[in-house]
């Protein structure tokens, strides 16, 4: 054992003589975001790098703890078999993460500095929101900048509504009514000047997205018949005329799950599979499987835990916009909500989605397609019978219900 310090030069001179001495892998605990010297300078050096958990291997209770005492418990535990290596996807995916998930701190950022607007019109006892749906829409975006320049009169201000708006030009001039004063404008022309960088900074990000997807193999559009990668059939191909869709075109057919989704999906899971044997350990790695506790005869579902958060995140938006679809995942979210609560529907219909990408992403000719509403309608009649018969008897406590048949003479009359 001996000391190396976490700089370029002395990790490559570890890598170069590890690899010297015929060392066949190198364990590394991930400790917040040092491990990544480590374990890049380990991958290019050619040396097999396992990245683990140090929740998964803890030393001994009663035993010491040093670096020194951690490295000999690593080294035992990976001679035994008992690690598990995490998932650290190529330096492609790792950029294209990048990207997206700096977008995704600047969606925060600007969503902060909105809500912040929304404060100083309440200071300044003017209830935009109350009238209007989007506050940095079109018109809301006009009434805010008409402030800003000086603007305060309610009816001049209310004029400035478009006229699709519900509210009235009586009700925008009473919502538009208060103590607007000059530091208020001060302060929103700051967050109005915050937001709208932001908002310049997205569309950079968005096409740098781009561009990096197109780096990464696996998500070009490529005919499965004829091998053709980048759109459209080789001459003779028997797939011709059929669309050729890219791997973020056919994410987004998945319902909920648009192009900025598709695209965060593909940063986290990656375009290899090969990583996660099943659909269901790709959902199990993105924590959304409960966990089985049992003890004796007593068996109960655990949390989920935790997670990927930026994976999380991007499908629990994917499954409030599929929640307002008539469609077989908006049914299965009104279906276990109503049963279960809202935050268990999330958490089921996220599965779903997220098996549903690792199979279009293993499979470059699967596509997506929709089971419709009735889904989960049950296809045996005399089943749905029983059940609604009982759920007539249910709301009528002391009533039984008879099916007779009906006569055929007297429906005539």
């Amino acid at each position: 054992m001996w000391r190396v310090e976490a700089t370029y030069h002395s990790v490559v001179a570890l890598m170069d003589h590890l690899r010297s001495e015929g060392i066949q892998r190198l364990v590394l605990e991930s400790t917040s975001d040092y491990w990544r010297i480590w374990h890049y300078l380990a991958e290019a050096a050619g040396l097999g790098v396992w990245l683990v958990n140090a929740r998964d291997v803890k030393h001994l209770p009663g035993r010491g703890k040093s670096d020194r005492e951690d490295c000999v418990w690593l080294c035992k535990l990976n001679e035994r078999g008992m690690l598990r290596r995490s998932f650290v996807p190529p330096e492609g995916i790792r950029d294209l993460r990048s990207l997206t998930r700096t977008r995704s701190k600047l969606a925060q950022d600007q969503v902060r500095h909105q809500n912040r607007v929304e404060k100083i019109l309440e200071d300044a006892l003017l209830k935009i929101s109350v009238v209007i749906s989007d506050l940095f829409g079109a018109s809301g975006r006009r009434f805010l900048d008409a402030l800003v320049a000086g603007e305060r009169s309610p009816a001049a201000l209310a004029a400035l509504g478009d006229p699709r708006l519900h509210a009235t030009a009586r009700q925008l001039a009473a919502a538009l009514t208060g103590r607007f004063r000059d530091i208020h404008a001060f302060e929103i022309a700051t967050h109005l000047r915050l937001i709208d960088a932001i908002n310049d900074e997205i569309a950079l990000l968005d096409a740098a997205i781009q561009d990096q997807l197109a780096s990464i193999p696996g998500v070009a559009p490529a005919c499965t018949a004829c091998g053709l990668v980048g759109g459209g059939h080789a001459p003779g191909c028997a797939s011709d005329g059929k669309p050729v869709l890219s791997l973020t075109e056919r994410l987004d057919e998945i319902t909920g799950v648009g192009v900025r989704a598709a695209q965060v999906i593909i940063a986290e899971l990656g375009t290899d599979m090969s990583v996660f044997p099943t659909a269901g350990h790709a959902a199990a790695w993105a924590r959304l499987t409960p966990r089985t506790i049992q003890s004796g005869n007593t068996a109960k579902p655990g949390r989920t835990g935790k997670g990927n958060p930026y994976l999380r995140g991007a499908l629990g938006q994917s499954v409030m916009a599929a929640s307002r679809t008539d469609t077989r995942l908006g049914e299965q979210y009104r279906r276990t909500a109503r049963r279960r609560g809202k935050q268990k529907a999330i958490v089921a219909v996220s599965r779903v989605i997220c098996e549903l990408s690792w199979l279009l992403i293993s499979d470059r000719a699967a596509r997506f397609t929709d089971s419709g509403p009735g889904y989960y309608t049950p296809a045996n009649p005399q089943r749905r019978t029983r059940s609604k018969i009982r759920e007539i008897e249910r709301l009528n406590p002391g009533m039984k219900v008879t099916l007779t048949p009906i006569d055929p003479s007297a429906t005539a009359a």
